[in-house]
């Protein structure tokens, strides 16, 4: 499966803006020979752009992520919608299932090449240090694990990098790669880097980090979206400004990586 992570350039709050570019990008990659497309977390508003949460915020079912479900039928490619502000009680009322019965959650949508929805999970680990996350946002509950193009691919979000047994979870679930769109700023370049490869590591399974790229009165995105693969090698990686990276993800790589080196079996 070729995989495009596209690290997009954001601008706080400018929803509309932002998600015309995402779906550019993402007809790009497409028509380049991807069969999945990631998108970085929170590209319809910005991350760092709380005040702009409320507004954005609408149903699963609602408007912008049909837009994104009708892209991935048209440009026959797997779509995941990065992830966008969620409206839990809108999401309700269109026959979603929800974590709580209102509020905003921090949700990831993953569209099939028919635009069906496969799989949607809500960011579990909300961020506080020096963020308004936790004040604004319902934690998800679910980890789900679906087949995709013959492989096994679950989700998490950036601040989840730093909480291993999530990703042990997956992995348990028969995880074979693990995308993770992700708004991390420069302060803490170096976890990026770390956590990222940790994680594929200690799981022998690829993680394709997305990150976005851009700055909000203050707060920038260190961009360096990167997909290892199940030793933790680099396969291919970005710099700091708005690209698409792009690299193959195969599951037989995980299985052969898997019964060579047998850390998940000794586990005790």
């Amino acid at each position: 499966m070729r995989v495009a992570c596209v690290q997009l350039g954001v601008e706080g709050g400018a929803v509309a803006a932002n998600v015309e570019g995402a779906i550019e990008r993402v007809r790009a990659a497409a028509a380049d020979g991807a069969d999945l497309v990631v998108l970085p977390e929170l590209f319809d508003v910005g991350y760092f752009a709380f005040d702009s949460y409320a507004r954005a915020a609408e149903s699963l079912a609602g408007d912008r992520l049909s837009r994104f479900a009708a892209v991935a039928a048209d440009a026959d490619v797997n779509v995941l919608a990065g992830t966008v502000v969620e409206d839990l009680a809108a999401s309700a009322a269109d026959g979603v299932d929800v974590p709580a019965p209102e509020g905003l959650a921090n949700a990831a949508v993953l569209f099939d090449r028919d635009g069906e929805r496969r799989l949607v999970y809500r960011k579990h680990h909300l961020f506080g240090y020096g963020s308004e996350e936790t004040d604004r946002m319902v934690p998800g509950e679910r980890v789900p694990v679906v087949e995709l193009e013959g492989v096994r691919v679950g989700v998490t979000t950036c601040y989840d990098l730093r909480f291993p047994e999530q990703f042990r979870d997956m992995v348990e679930a028969g995880v074979e790669c693990v995308l993770v769109p992700s708004a991390w700023p420069y302060p803490r370049v170096e976890h990026w880097r770390t956590l990222g490869r940790a994680r594929a590591i200690e799981n022998l399974a690829y993680v394709a980090a997305v990150n976005g790229s851009g700055a909000f009165d203050g707060d920038a995105l260190c961009g360096r979206t990167t997909v290892y693969d199940p030793w933790g090698t680099t396969l291919a990686s970005a710099g700091e400004e708005p690209t698409t990276v792009t690299a193959e993800v195969d599951p037989e790589r995980v299985a052969a990586v898997r019964d060579e080196f047998p850390a998940l079996r000794d586990r005790r």
